[in-house]
């Protein structure tokens, strides 16, 4: 049952599994880069940072997904970001969760309602899904992070 919930979840989401023997260490700079012109004055390292331990990337209950549609905007989730899912997490009320309903993956905001929960975008053009007494419901992780390439 749950190698079918995953055959379902990968076909949607495009799963990216992780190879990571070690990690490189980039630097943080300490201003605030602004939008205009940088000033060459504010060139100053404030520490090495390493993005797979800041996300979590390391951890064996890390997996990334690749999100599909826009039920998500509100959330500031777009159609192509890259979401960084912790399946270690207990999910509670108003994460953001990547879930199989039905065995169709989806990620939405779990609510609890009335003793059970509903599924929410964070899209006004799409209405909220409660899960109801005779769904096939899973929470796979909650979604730490969204990663979005800006060119």
């Amino acid at each position: 049952m749950h190698d079918q919930y995953l055959w379902a979840f990968v076909m949607y989401f495009q799963y990216h599994g992780l190879q990571l023997v070690g990690g490189a260490e980039l630097p943080l700079y300490s201003f605030h880069v602004p939008a205009g012109f940088p000033s060459p004055a504010q060139d100053h390292i404030e520490r090495e940072i390493s993005l797979d331990e800041l996300l979590g990337l390391r951890l064996p209950q890390t997996f990334l997904v690749r999100v599909a549609g826009d039920s998500m905007i509100g959330a500031g989730i777009f159609d192509g970001d890259l979401g960084v899912v912790d399946r270690a997490i207990e999910a509670k009320a108003g994460d953001i969760v990547i879930a199989a309903l039905n065995n169709e993956p989806l990620v939405k905001r779990l609510h609890k309602e009335h003793g059970g929960y509903v599924l929410r975008s964070e899209n006004p053009a799409y209405a909220p899904r409660p899960v109801l007494a005779g769904d096939e419901f899973s929470v796979w992780g909650v979604m730490r992070y969204s990663v979005r390439h800006h060119v």
